[in-house]
């Protein structure tokens, strides 16, 4: 719809700051717009990106950035309070052990990126319960963030939207605006291939599918993982609907 809010903030100190509001729910309501927001890490906005971060009226942000990634790249806005959820970062060290090995080539960066995926589910699950505990207690706006907005980030805003019923389709395709958006750090893991940075710096749909694949393995389905996994029965499903779905 031309009346509808941009989708994609244009943010030079934020590449990849994007809102999940206008997608068709099941029951035929869409997301709310201006609610809920994903991005990479809020630490480089400029003075103008912070007018405009202020003007969407956000006052928290979920942070899945591990320990001693947060020291960097710290978020200046005094009126957001960050609540961190951290998952620590395995892949640059993953990808570091095969290249030392002498073992490390694209096909195998993509695999240990697929890894990371399963193992958000395995071992870190936590995590994502407790945005969604935020999510049912707290109000909207917020932004979901980890350093680059794509894997941690990216995972997380594929549940939410799961939760409020969104289409596997959109979801695959909200989750691919990264590779249109994303703007990688020229300093980043300078010591590893090309090819393999390439495959780390991007997403691709076999990254979240490994992750929905662990859902299956451990919890049999997504169903099941919303319930038992991440506390999100009917009653809180319900909930969040009525709170970020349109009325």
């Amino acid at each position: 719809m031309s009346d509808s809010p941009s989708r994609h903030l244009n943010l030079q100190g934020a590449s990849n700051f994007r809102d999940l509001g206008g997608y068709p729910a099941a029951d035929g309501r869409l997301t709310r717009w201006r609610q809920i927001f994903r991005s990479n890490h809020l630490g480089q906005l400029t003075e103008a990106d912070v007018a405009i971060v202020r003007g969407l009226g956000v006052t928290r942000a979920f942070d899945f950035r591990g320990v001693e990634e947060r020291t960097t790249g710290v978020c200046g806005m005094r009126e957001i309070t960050v609540h961190s959820l951290p998952i620590e970062p395995t892949v640059v060290a993953a990808l570091r052990a095969r290249l030392e090995a002498g073992t490390l080539t694209a096909p195998v960066a993509l695999e240990i990126m697929r890894e990371s995926y399963r193992n958000y589910v395995r071992h870190n699950t936590h995590s994502f319960r407790a945005l969604f505990g935020h999510l049912l207690e707290d109000h909207a706006p917020f932004v979901i963030h980890c350093t680059a907005g794509k894997d941690r980030t990216g995972f997380a805003s594929a549940l939410i939207l799961h939760a409020l019923g969104v289409s596997d389709d959109i979801i695959a395709e909200d989750y691919l605006l990264t590779n249109q958006f994303y703007r990688r750090e020229a300093s980043a893991a300078t010591e590893l291939p090309d090819d393999v940075r390439n495959a780390i710096g991007s997403v691709e749909a076999s990254y979240l599918n490994a992750g929905f694949e662990a859902v299956r393995a451990e919890y049999g389905d997504l169903e099941t993982y919303l319930r038992d996994g991440l506390r999100i029965g009917p009653a809180e499903r319900e909930a969040l609907r009525a709170r970020y779905l349109q009325s």
